[in-house]
């Protein structure tokens, strides 16, 4: 069985899930190069907290890629095969104000439940539906523009790449305006306070707010429905089999949450990104026909989700000559993946003219992320309207200044500020 390399220190990987060193959050890059040149799959020297099992690391894109779409030995619901998750998930189906985090949703279960529950939201993250939100994705991104245009400057992350997103999941949802800030407290305390083997107190009593005020919207929902995905899916739990309530609660809160997270990343994460590289960022305001391919570049580089959710072993299985046993937890690293050199050529180069095949940063397999097109479509119409409105824009803080969140097993900019 193959070792670690000496090289690859255990306090280095267990930073890869704690986020406890700032200069690893901030560039991983390295670790993960060191990690792929030693195995595609490495043991974790160290236990993980709520986790009986030994665990496992997967670097390389093919294995990944295998762990992520073979079903039929890898599940992402520890219960099934009897264990226990890592984050007591499924725990709480008899809450009074289940979660994403305490309940069942497509996420965490795999079919027949899992086709059941993607269906009964699909049709609202169809291509023709996403591309039908075009218009108001463009008013959005212009609306928050116009506010910070006249002076100057701006920060990112709180100006423009949070707000556009979730404002636009929260009107699919049709969750009442006045709510949103709100919704954005409890979404950043969750961001930053759940991981794994990681459970913030404080992020659990907002986790219990947020499900208490879903149940509540749940409620009003059913006695004043509207035009509305929420509405939509009250609907459908009515009739009866296909949609239990607890199942509702927790789907809409998943839908609040990962909505928007992964394309706020996106934005902010990006323009970063294109700032430390004058020449892409020329090459990209000189011909904006290259925006969609450069957001899928960007997704592949330095994508929001630096780990998948983990995965359990069915029964003893042979990976990449490790010997898995029945009921170990695999986590596939979408980020090292990325960056594979059997790949990928010149994978720790940017380039926004590259033709990607296929890259993991939205997964991949039956639980690929639903909202993809969304968050790809949302990606285009910032980087362009920015980069149209604001052509001289520059970083308006020295670039060693600059700070990440580890959240959610991903990683995340805590500010970028920015003048134009």
């Amino acid at each position: 069985m193959s070792t670690p390399n000496p090289a690859v220190s255990e306090k280095d990987i267990f930073s890869l899930f704690s986020g406890d060193n700032p200069e690893l959050v901030a560039s991983p890059f390295a670790l993960l190069a060191q990690m792929r040149s030693t195995s595609p799959v490495l043991p974790i020297p160290f236990p993980i907290p709520g986790m009986g099992s030994r665990a496992w690391l997967v670097t390389r894109m093919e294995e990944a890629a295998q762990v992520l779409r073979d079903h039929a030995h890898f599940t992402v619901d520890p219960s099934s095969i009897g264990i226990a998750g890592p984050f007591g998930r499924n725990s709480s189906e008899n809450s009074d104000a289940p979660t994403f985090f305490t309940s069942k949703t497509m996420l965490t279960v795999d079919d027949p439940d899992h086709r059941r529950l993607r269906l009964l939201v699909s049709k609202a993250f169809t291509p023709r539906y996403i591309e039908g939100l075009r218009p108001r994705v463009q008013e959005i991104a212009d609306e928050l523009l116009d506010r910070v245009q006249a002076q100057g400057q701006m920060e990112i992350v709180k100006d423009y790449a949070f707000p556009l997103p979730i404002n636009v999941i929260a009107e699919m949802l049709g969750i009442p305006q006045a709510d949103w800030a709100q919704i954005r407290v409890w979404s950043e305390a969750l961001a930053h306070g759940l991981g794994v083997g990681k459970r913030d107190p404080q992020a659990q009593a907002h986790m219990r707010a947020f499900g208490e005020y879903t149940a509540r919207l749940v409620a009003e929902k059913r006695q004043h429905p509207g035009d509305d995905l929420i509405s939509q899916m009250i609907a459908i739990e009515e009739e009866g089999d296909r949609l239990s309530e607890a199942e509702l609660l927790s789907t809409i809160t998943l839908l609040i949450f990962a909505g928007h997270e992964t394309t706020s990343n996106l934005i902010a994460t990006g323009t970063l990104m294109l700032l430390d590289r004058p020449d892409q960022l020329a090459k990209l305001k000189a011909d904006p026909s290259l925006v969609p391919a450069a957001v899928e570049e960007l997704l592949r580089f330095n994508g929001p989700a630096t780990i998948a959710g983990p995965r359990y072993a069915r029964e003893d299985i042979e990976l990449a000559g490790q010997q898995i046993k029945r009921g170990d937890v695999v986590f596939p690293i979408l980020l090292s993946a990325n960056h594979d050199e059997r790949q990928f050529p010149q994978p720790e180069e940017l380039d926004i003219t590259r033709t990607l095949e296929r890259h993991l940063a939205f997964g991949y397999g039956i639980h690929t992320c639903l909202g993809a097109p969304l968050a790809r479509l949302e990606g285009s119409i910032a980087f362009t309207t920015l980069l149209k409105r604001m052509p001289n824009l520059r970083l308006n803080i020295p670039r060693e200044n600059i700070t990440w969140h580890f959240s959610l097993n991903s990683r995340s900019l805590a500010a970028l500020l920015v003048t134009f």
